[in-house]
């Protein structure tokens, strides 16, 4: 089986799974789905999931920062400022400088407010942070966020949470084409198919966090994403048959009897 790295920041992981913490039933379930994904970095939220009370469960008690990269995220931040406090308070709590960013445009449709989403993103990249950003899958948004110095390209697939899937193939093609960065799904996917189309159209990874936490099922789904990432890894890297409309025949011609 032909086996490659996903590489961010100058880093190497052998998983091209990366799984959110948040929305399962308890931190031993999360860290149960964790092992079973195979994912090697994690999201999380800094504002909502406890990183620093010892009077509560910590995180770090169930998910061992040493051995899996902890990415802290905004999730819940509503414009600029409040994503850059969320971030600096993070880089001053764990040392963390690869980080995402999220900057939600309104708490309905959780779709990402791209203009400051690319001011954000400037000034974070100025600070040294290593920024991957959830965006929208606009491929003229995504090429100005790598010009201002973004890490990794992280287009939804679908709203937060909708586990629509990839609604929007076309422009997912048109950014990996574009782009030499690190193409991650971020956000929609619904089921373990969604991960392998999106592992086909080129993308280098996804993230997912409500499709395993809120399935019937939540460590199996954990374990069927981390083999679908691969599957479409594989497929991708395989390179598909041409599609046509005509019919072609399984065997040759030649020699038929």
């Amino acid at each position: 089986m032909l086996k490659d790295k996903l590489v961010i920041a100058g880093k190497n992981f052998e998983s091209r799974l990366i799984v959110g913490t948040g929305k399962y039933k308890s931190m031993s379930e999360c860290a149960k789905a964790i092992k079973l994904s195979g994912a090697n970095i994690v999201t999380v939220a800094v504002r909502r999931v406890n990183i620093t009370d010892r009077n509560k469960p910590l995180l770090m008690d169930y998910i061992d920062p040493k051995k899996i990269t902890y990415l802290p995220n905004t999730a819940g931040c509503f414009n600029s400022k409040e994503a850059l406090r969320t971030l600096r308070l993070a880089r001053e709590i764990g040392g963390w400088k690869l980080v995402k960013l999220e900057v939600l445009g309104d708490k309905k449709n959780l779709f990402p407010e791209m203009i400051e989403t690319l001011k954000t993103t400037e000034v974070l990249t100025k600070e040294g942070f290593k920024v991957m950003v959830y965006c929208n899958d606009d491929p003229l948004m995504a090429k100005r966020l790598e010009n201002v110095g973004a890490c990794s390209i992280m287009p939804l697939a679908a709203p937060i949470g909708s586990g629509l899937g990839i609604l929007n193939p076309v422009n997912i093609k048109i950014i990996r084409k574009q782009t030499k960065l690190p193409l991650i799904i971020d956000a929609g996917l619904g089921q373990a198919s969604d991960a392998t189309i999106a592992m086909e159209l080129g993308c280098d990874g996804v993230l997912v966090n409500t499709a395993i936490a809120k399935a019937r099922k939540p460590l199996i789904m954990a374990s069927a994403f981390k083999y679908a990432v691969e599957a479409g890894r594989q497929s991708y890297l395989a390179g598909r048959i041409e599609k046509t409309i005509m019919g072609r025949p399984s065997s040759p011609n030649k020699g038929i009897i």
